[in-house]
C-alpha cells in the first residue's frame, strides 16, 4: 500500500506601513493570516505543512536595528504554543519558524518541527548565515546553529529542514539524507535576482543527489520600507527525481498542497544507488580550510 502524504506550504506577503504598525501588531497580523491559511489547509486533510521563514514578520534582515531583536521568542513563547495547539487540533505537522531567544542576548533563526499531536519533535537552528549587500545583514541578528542537521520522526514522516541560504550548501543537505529525511522542507524569503535562477536548480538538485522530496517556501511581495527586491514565491514540492509536483504562483498569497508518494524514494534508490557508492574515505579535502 503507498505511503502517500499530503503536505503543504504557505507562502504569505507581509504588508505594512511604518511607523504606523507596531512591532506587535506586525506580529499579530502575520500570525493572523497562517492562522486562516493553516484551517484552509486542514480541509484540505493537509497532514504535514510548512510555513516561510520566520513567517510572523517582515525580512527584516534588510536593516540593522536593534529594535527587531523584539520579534524574537522563545521556544515555550505564545508563537509556538499557539502553533501546537492548532497542530494537536488538526492532527497535523507543522513546520514552524520563528525568531528564537533562548536566552538572553542569544538569538537563532530556528524551525520547531510539531509533531501532530502537538508536542515539538524537535529544533533546527539554521547553520549558514549570510551577511551581504544588498540588505541581508543576518549576522547581526543570528548566531549559527549548534544543533547540527537533524531529522525528526513524525507521524507521517521523517521531516528535516534547511532554512533559506543552507540550500546554497551541499553538504548539510546530503547530511538530511543520511540521516533518514523523507522530506526536507527550505523555509525562505528570496528575491528577484541571482538567487530566482538558482531556485529551482537548487534544491531540486539535492533532491536528486539525496533521493528525498522537498518542499522549499518563499515569502511574496515587496515590503517596505526597505524594498530589497521583490520575493517572488513560487513555493513548490518536488519529488526524488527532482521533478516539480506542485508550484505556487509568483505574487499571490497562497497554500501550495502536493500529495507525495513516499514510496517513491525506495524506487528511486534501486535505480540510483548513491548511498551505496559513495566514497567517503574520500573526502578529507572539503573538511579542510581554504588557505
Amino acid at each position: 500500500m503507498a505511503r502517500i502524504v499530503k503536505c503543504g506550504l504557505i507562502q504569505a506577503s507581509c504588508p505594512w506601513e511604518a511607523p504606523k504598525h507596531s512591532l506587535k501588531r506586525i506580529k499579530e497580523l502575520m500570525v493572523e493570516k497562517h492562522v486562516a491559511f493553516i484551517e484552509q489547509a486542514a480541509k484540505k486533510d493537509v497532514q504535514v505543512l510548512g510555513l516561510q521563514e520566520i513567517f510572523y514578520g517582515p525580512y527584516f534582515c534588510a536593516e540593522q536595528d536593534v529594535k527587531w531583536y523584539d520579534m524574537a521568542e522563545r521556544i515555550d513563547g505564545p508563537t509556538t504554543k499557539l502553533m501546537r495547539a492548532l497542530s494537536k487540533k488538526h492532527r497535523m505537522v507543522i513546520v514552524s519558524p520563528i525568531y528564537e531567544t533562548p536566552s538572553t542576548g542569544i538569538y537563532y533563526n530556528t524551525a520547531a518541527v510539531i509533531d501532530a499531536d502537538g508536542s515539538i519533535a524537535g529544533l533546527y537552528r539554521k547553520n549558514h548565515i549570510p551577511h551581504c549587500a544588498p540588505g541581508f545583514w543576518e549576522k547581526f541578528y543570528y548566531k549559527p546553529g549548534n544543533l547540527g542537521y537533524p531529522v525528526f520522526q513524525t507521524r507521517y514522516a521523517k521531516v528535516g529542514v534547511y532554512i533559506c541560504y543552507d540550500r546554497h550548501f551541499p553538504e548539510g543537505a546530503r547530511i538530511l539524507g543520511l540521516n533518514g529525511a523523507e522530506i526536507v522542507f527550505n523555509p525562505s524569503a528570496t528575491v528577484k535576482g541571482l538567487s530566482q535562477h538558482l531556485w529551482k536548480l537548487e534544491q531540486p538538485a539535492h533532491a536528486v543527489a539525496n533521493q528525498y522530496f522537498v518542499g522549499a517556501c518563499n515569502r511574496v511581495g515587496i515590503e517596505g520600507p526597505w524594498k530589497i527586491g521583490e520575493f517572488f514565491g513560487q513555493s513548490y514540492f518536488c519529488d526524488p527525481r527532482g521533478q516539480m509536483l506542485a508550484v505556487g504562483s509568483r505574487d499571490k498569497d497562497e497554500l501550495v498542497t502536493a500529495d507525495l508518494d513516499l514510496d517513491h524514494i525506495l524506487e528511486a534508490r534501486k535505480v540510483w544507488q548513491f548511498f551505496r557508492d559513495r566514497r567517503p574515505e574520500t573526502y578529507d579535502a572539503i573538511l579542510g580550510q581554504l588557505p
